[in-house]
């Protein structure tokens, strides 16, 4: 039984969508660190612990190489097996980079993956909710407030 999560629900569609028409077996939507935002297909925590790592991994060290070859940033890498193939790829999104791992089998092609992906990032960043806008972590007189509150707390 193959199954669908996703921890952020802006993802869920377009991700429904794609893998429906691309055919995929896996796939797993997240950021560069590894953190999943959603996942279809795993039926096992760790299998998807696993994966997110070796697919962030993979695209930070594919970044490497191209920043040692004076390349500009590679899109996508493609793996093809007799029986798996394995499609991952980074864009930008409004809340950052994000990569996406897709297994797809014998049913699909990396042509398939590759042409329902370019629908699937657009999917995702129209479904993107819009970035809270960041605030400092520390008002500006924080030093100020503190101490005074320092100084109260410890008044005799």
């Amino acid at each position: 039984m193959s199954t669908m999560r996703a921890v952020e629900g802006w993802t869920v569609k377009p991700l429904e969508r794609f893998v429906n028409e691309a055919g995929a077996r896996l796939t797993l939507l997240m950021t560069p660190a590894g953190q999943v935002l959603a996942q279809f297909g795993f039926t096992r925590a760790v299998d998807v612990m696993a994966a997110a790592a070796l697919g962030a991994a993979i695209v930070s060290s594919t970044a490497e190489i191209a920043r040692l070859l004076e390349e500009p940033q590679f899109s996508a890498l493609n793996h093809q097996g007799l029986r798996h193939g394995i499609f991952v790829a980074g864009f930008d999104s409004p809340r950052g980079r994000l990569l996406a791992l897709v297994v797809y089998g014998t049913n699909s092609s990396v042509g398939l993956v590759q042409l329902f992906f370019e629908d699937f990032v657009r999917d995702l960043i129209a479904a993107c909710p819009v970035p809270e806008e960041r605030r400092p972590v520390l008002a500006e007189d924080f030093e100020r407030e503190l101490n005074q509150s320092l100084a109260s707390l410890f008044r005799s």
